[in-house]
């Protein structure tokens, strides 16, 4: 295993220990200590999905491991954290929220899965890290939110910005699946 992979590996292995931070009683939170310590594990996994990749490339340690565990580990990521929130406080995000976000990860992913069955590739496009860099800034805020009332209103407003990439990522996505795989489907039948 490469250095890119362990970067990986590690934002895997935050995320047992976001959650446990966030819903352990173990924390007290009389000013947003545990809140602050939460959001800077998930801003601290959410940045290594940069410096992974970027290394991998920069290296040449592109690896099929790599490939499978870089998204993966993003998903797992902004699940939890999805998931986690609505444990915490459902107005914080209300479950449908956070089943339409992670409901279009995995429309994504499947998409992605079925077009490489077909010999096709479907870039990530700008609506996709900018759905990225919203959950990360969403997320963060919600959990200062939570003790710390006065990230809540703003965290709120981020997380429709998340909605709104998210759904708008989503049918882009699904546009150049069925662009490419029309595409193939006619090349195929002439």
């Amino acid at each position: 295993m490469n250095l890119p992979n362990y970067i990986t590996m590690t934002r895997i292995f935050s995320i047992p220990l976001l959650m446990w931070i966030l819903l352990s009683t173990r924390f007290t939170s009389v000013h947003g200590e545990k809140e602050l310590l939460a959001s800077a594990l998930f801003i601290c996994a959410s940045i290594t999905d940069g410096i992974d990749g970027y290394l991998a490339r920069k290296r040449g340690q592109i690896t099929t491991l790599g490939m499978l565990l870089d998204p993966l580990a993003d998903k797992l990521l902004i699940a939890a954290a999805f998931v986690t929130l609505v444990q915490l406080n459902p107005r914080l995000v209300p479950a449908w929220v956070a089943v339409v976000i992670i409901g279009r990860e995995f429309l994504v992913s499947g998409l992605r899965s079925i077009a490489a069955q077909q010999g096709v590739t479907i870039a990530a496009s700008p609506l996709g890290k900018g759905k990225m860099i919203s959950q990360v800034i969403a997320i963060s805020l919600l959990i200062l939110g939570y003790q710390l009332g006065e990230f809540l209103f703003i965290g709120t407003v981020a997380l429709w910005i998340v909605m709104i990439f998210a759904l708008a990522s989503g049918v882009d996505y699904f546009i150049k699946f069925s662009r490419a795989i029309l595409r193939g489907d006619q090349s195929s039948s002439r």
